[in-house]
């Protein structure tokens, strides 16, 4: 596998969309590393974003066990 794959691979395996990808890879190819980086670092913002928003739920749902156990106690 050559670098680009690798990179390739480990942005999708990060859940980075195609487009995304696509992006990051012809700025790797390009050799415009600073830009390549900012995009890594936004696609991470966005997954950051998305895990805080499932913790949100985990919470609401933990909430509501804890709520129902104390209304069958």
């Amino acid at each position: 596998m050559t670098e680009k794959e690798h990179l390739a691979q480990g942005l999708t395996d990060a859940g980075c969309n195609e487009e995304a990808v696509d992006g990051i890879c012809a700025l790797y190819q390009a050799g415009n590393y600073p830009e390549m980086l900012r995009q890594m670092k936004k696609q991470r913002c966005m997954l950051m974003d998305a895990m805080h928003e499932s913790q949100k739920k985990v919470d609401r749902m933990d909430w509501l066990i804890h709520h129902q156990k104390k209304r069958m106690e």
